[in-house]
């Protein structure tokens, strides 16, 4: 956890105040069995009751002016420990936003999520307890060890020798119980990953009756986190008997030595109880300790993780690019022997591809699922770098632009058709935000979502988390209205017209030949029909490049899209739309 103490900046007062009123609270409790041990050896020895009410007083003071410095020291660690979450919370959000699509992959959905969330929790909880309370056990032990050769030099050495036995009993466990507590954070990640497909999926696990199949999967996920949580919970929970033995022994032997000194004069009743007493606070300051062991251990682990994640140089930057110019007559897309393959894996996702690319171009991208077509489309705006050859935009290395003006250009359709929580004018305003109604009006017609807007009550109408308050369709013409606002020089619809019907499909593509002209469009479909009309077609198989042409070019040359257009039932003559 030492490496997030930065995330401290800004309360570094309070991290010194909470831990100096708890050490106020434990000088007010360390003189408790002193005035303790002056009521018996004076006050009920010489029965008196004034003396007794006297000091009876100074204890109940004791506790008021503790009990103040307990609630005073709860107040900073917790304002502390709350900036630290959000300070940590916010940057490790925006750096997982700088991180590459490859390094996101890697690290996964539900581990970043986890980490986010239910582990920054975890790291509040434990800068809290360290400032609060795990920072108390080592002044009430020192202190008391102190006070107890104060009293008895003679009985010190019980104290002596109890104390470092009770440290390494928590040093073991602590040492035993940290890289637990990881592998049961990685579990939790597991549980998490499962819980996140279920629920999104739970049509279709409904729709082929799998729910008995998921549960089963699920609870052996369960069963390994809770493997995992009852051996890390063994480990510390051998921390409370542990100490209590040894504690409780050590009492034992204060007594039995102490009655002998008793016995010839050399303490008193009252220092003997005082002796005790100061026995009986160490063994409270580690018991709690104990308690204590079990977060900050998983809040260690929490931490390692978190940081983990911080440490990760995002793989793919703009640091240092300038915004570029357009070189003269060059092409607006230009692939030169592009090749690119996932992290982790031997296999290319592409190979050699190679096209070019005007402006004001349509072109269509085809080919079968698991072809590269969206991958090929993901490598223009730099979600993803090339392992091989390059990827020019209007003559300039795509690695050249800053992100802002690289993206800027580009009006981009996933294929998963995603909204926002808030309303459609905000949705539709992504892009461009200071796009006014009428740039909105006139995306919403190309895009055939005009009525869709109206249907829900216009511009204002809210749009729920996800967007479920509309179907399929209307959420892919949402989107694709999106990306038109702000007129980018790039439109990409990566497959984004799966959902429409074909009568919508024809009218959507009529509106962009003719709203579009001077707008580059790639179309990445599964629909001859969708792309016949393109300038040129790119056709892809497993990766490579099978062929690059017109439509009627293609279906004379091309093997793999005469075989598509010959399933789909499309002939190699190009009609009306």
């Amino acid at each position: 956890m030492q490496k997030l103490v930065p995330y401290l900046k800004g309360y570094y007062l309070e991290s010194i105040l909470g831990p100096l009123f708890k050490l106020l609270e434990v000088c007010f409790e360390l003189l408790v069995p002193l005035l303790m041990a002056a009521i018996i050896d004076k006050g009920i020895a010489q029965s008196d009751t004034a003396y007794i009410l006297r000091l009876g007083g100074v204890l109940v003071l004791l506790g008021v002016l503790g009990l103040a410095s307990a609630l005073t020291a709860q107040y900073f660690a917790a304002k502390a420990a709350f900036g630290f979450a959000t300070a940590l919370r916010r940057d490790l959000f925006a750096h997982t936003n700088r991180l590459s699509f490859s390094q996101l992959d890697a690290v996964g959905c539900a581990g970043l999520i986890t980490r986010i969330t239910s582990d920054i929790n975890q790291t509040q909880s434990g800068v809290n307890l360290i400032l609060r309370l795990f920072l108390r056990s080592p002044f009430v032990v020192t202190g008391a060890l102190i006070m107890a050769f104060t009293v008895s030099k003679k009985l010190g050495w019980i104290f002596a020798v109890t104390v470092p036995l009770l440290a390494l009993i928590i040093f073991v466990i602590m040492a035993a119980g940290i890289p637990l507590y990881k592998t049961v954070q990685k579990h939790l990640d597991k549980v998490s990953l499962s819980t996140r497909e279920n629920l999104n999926g739970i049509r279709v696990i409904r729709a082929f009756s799998r729910q008995k199949t998921e549960q089963k999967q699920f609870d052996l996920t369960l069963a390994l986190l809770k493997k995992g949580q009852l051996l890390a919970g063994n480990i510390s929970a051998l921390m409370n008997p542990l100490t209590y033995v040894l504690v409780n022994g050590a009492i034992i032997l204060l007594l039995w030595q102490g009655a002998g000194q008793v016995h010839i004069g050399a303490l008193t009743s009252g220092e003997v109880i005082a002796l005790v007493n100061y026995m009986t606070q160490i063994l409270i300051a580690l018991v709690a300790l104990a308690q204590l062991i079990v977060t900050v251990t998983r809040a260690s682990a929490s931490a390692a993780r978190i940081h983990e994640v911080l440490t990760m140089t995002p793989a793919m930057t703009d640091a240092g690019n300038t915004p570029q110019a357009p070189v003269p007559n060059a092409p607006k897309i230009r692939m030169e022997d592009v090749s690119f393959a996932y992290a982790g894996t031997d296999e290319p996702a592409l190979s050699h591809i190679s096209i070019e690319i005007q402006a004001g171009e349509t072109i269509g991208i085809i080919g079968a699922t698991g072809a590269g077509k969206s991958t090929l489309v993901h490598l223009l705006p730099r979600f993803y770098d090339v392992t091989a050859g390059r990827v020019l935009l209007d003559g300039v290395d795509v690695k050249n632009y800053p992100f802002d003006q690289l993206r800027e250009k580009m009006g981009i359709v996933p294929q998963k058709a995603v909204l926002f929580q808030g309303t459609l004018r905000e949705n539709l305003k992504w892009r461009k935000k200071e796009a006014t109604d009428e740039e909105i009006n006139h995306a919403l017609a190309i895009a055939q979502a005009t009525e869709t807007v109206k249907d829900k009550g216009g511009l204002d109408a809210m749009v729920s988390q996800g967007g479920k308050n509309f179907s399929g369709g209307q959420r892919q013409r949402l989107t694709i209205a999106r990306a038109l606002v702000g007129n980018p020089e790039i439109l990409i619809l990566d497959d984004s017209a799966s959902a429409l019907d074909f009568a919508t499909d024809a009218r959507l593509r009529q509106a962009l030949k003719a709203s579009t002209k001077d707008m580059t469009v790639l179309i990445v479909s599964q629909r001859v029909s969708s792309l016949k009309h393109a300038d040129k077609i790119l056709v892809l198989d497993d990766g490579t490049q099978a062929g690059w042409g017109d439509h009627q070019t293609l279906f004379a040359t091309c093997d793999v899209y005469r075989e598509i257009c010959d399933s789909q039932g499309v002939g190699g003559e190009v009609q009306g739309l």
